[in-house]
Parts: C-alpha cells; structure tokens; sequence
C-alpha cells in the first residue's frame, strides 16, 4: 500500500499520531521511528536547499517512493511541509503551535533521538516532550554492525557501490528510477542493447561498475538486468554518466517510458578492454551473474 502524498496545505485536521523526520531510505532506524504512527511528516525539498545550498546530500529515495515505503509499513499519509524561508526561520514553539497543534491536530508524535527542528536547529524531542497536549516517543538510534544506522551510512555505502550491504540496512534494495531515452545506441551494435535510465535530479548513484539487478517495467512487470553505471570508456562520448541497462529475455520498445531499478549485487568496477570483442566476453560473463544473482 502506499501512503497518500498530501501538501502541508492539503491536510486535514485530525487525531492522529505523526512521525517527523526526513526519512531519506526509509533504512531500519527510520522504521522504528514510523512504527504506530499513521503520519509521516516531512520536509520538502531538503532544509539543506534553503539553509546550506550547495551541500544538499543526494537523496536515496523521491517522494513518490518514501510514500510506497512508509505506506509498505502501515503509514496512511506523507505530509509534505514546504521548506522555505518561513518554515527555516520559524521557532519551534511556533513549529508546534502552527503545523503540529492547529494544522495536524496531533494527538502522538514519534521521533528519532537526534531530531531537531526550528530555527537554528533549536528544537530537540525533549522539547517536543514537555508539551502536554500531545505524547511523545523518543526512539533511540539503531545500531549494526557497532555503527549507527542513517541515511550517511547507507550513502556512503551506496557511494562506494555496496549495495547488498546498502540493502541490509534498508530492508528494500536501493531504486533508480527514471525515464528511458535515447542514447547512442552503442549496446545494440554489440549484441546488447540497453535502455538508458535518467534518473531525478540530485538521486544518489552507485559507484561506477556493473551490477546485477532486477527490473520493474511501466506495467508491473518484471526483469532480470545486468545494469552498467560510468561514463562507459571502451567509446568515446559526450554524454556524461550514463545508467544502462539491459534487460535479459526481453524484447521490445521502451523509450519514454519509467523504468525502476533494484540494486542487488556489485560485479566489477568499471574498466576499459584492449578490444571490443573482450568486453563482448566480459559483458557475456556479466550476464551469466547476473541471471544467477537476481532472478525475477
């Protein structure tokens, strides 16, 4: 199931119990926090956009998929606060009084250890504890591994292309999604031809390299792909990064169309081959793993 997207001004007043948080991953100490309420509230677009721009941390998830995520664990609504000058300059007793008491009606809020809201970052859960209108539960960090689990965490490891050790930490394998375009045309040449992915703007991407993953089309269905991300040096070309993938035992036209991806295992790093027919070899061994590693 997935939760339903509602702008902050869209919401309706009613009891309710809220986790507040960003959310990014929706990774495991994320849905300890989420767990018994049935309200995610969040911020849109990252805080960091309007208060440090140029440092916002590529996203693991878009709002479309943090809705289907939280709705996979029992959430009804993605409540989507505007980040702007005003939310960034409010102080949080006016946080409170404007968006949890009289917008919301909350009657629980839910949020993690190190939460903080308000200007200058000023509000902390204790505060949001002394307010007797409404109960509050501090959830404690989530620990493996002897390390703190966070969205940092999972970016890092999906910055350095772990992705199974990304997929422990977030319950779902870590998505791409994006609409297939037309590129060059180079895997059709070589017996392989591949459906170029652009993702959103400011989604974190694995390292470059090879990866076995799984599929999902625009109707539901689904295949095996061994899926390629790098700026492909075998051929020269102006294209930049580029995620393509190609989708085994399958035939067919799938440009313009949202093709969504699952990150499941890491193959090889991205190299260079003294010819053309050695990455042909290559890409046929990359395909024997993959059809072995991520079956559909």
């Amino acid at each position: 199931m997935t939760a339903r997207i509602v702008p902050l001004a869209e919401v309706h007043a009613r009891p309710r119990t809220v986790a507040l948080g960003m959310f990014d991953g929706v990774h495991l100490g994320h849905r300890e926090v989420i767990a018994g309420a049935d309200t995610v509230l969040t911020f849109h677009p990252h805080p960091t956009t309007i208060i440090a721009p140029g440092r916002t941390p590529p996203q693991l998830t878009t709002v479309e998929r943090r809705a289907r995520l939280v709705g996979d664990v029992g959430v009804l609504e993605l409540v989507l606060i505007p980040f702007d000058a005003h939310v960034a300059g409010q102080a949080p007793a006016e946080f409170v009084e404007e968006i949890l008491v009289e917008r919301l009606d909350v009657r629980g809020v839910r949020v993690g250890e190190n939460f903080r809201f308000g200007h200058g970052a000023t509000g902390t859960p204790e505060l949001l504890a002394a307010d007797g209108r409404f109960d509050t539960t501090i959830v404690p960090l989530r620990r493996e591994g002897g390390e703190t689990v966070s969205s940092t965490r999972v970016r890092e490891l999906v910055a350095r292309g772990e992705v199974a050790e990304a997929h422990e930490l977030l319950v779902e394998p870590f998505v791409i999604g994006g609409t297939v375009e037309h590129g060059e045309k180079r895997g059709r040449e070589i017996g392989f031809p591949t459906a170029n992915l652009h993702p959103p703007d400011g989604h974190a991407l694995p390292a470059h390299g090879v990866y076995a993953c799984r599929a999902t089309l625009a109707d539901g269905s689904r295949r095996t792909a061994a899926v390629s991300i790098g700026i492909r040096p075998q051929f020269e070309s102006a294209l930049g990064v580029l995620v393509e993938a190609y989708l085994l035992d399958y035939e067919g036209d799938l440009y313009g169309q949202q093709l969504e991806l699952e990150f499941l295992h890491r193959l090889r790093g991205e190299q260079r081959f003294d010819s053309v027919d050695e990455l042909i070899a290559q890409i046929g061994r990359d395909v024997d793993d993959t059809r072995r590693l991520a079956p559909v």
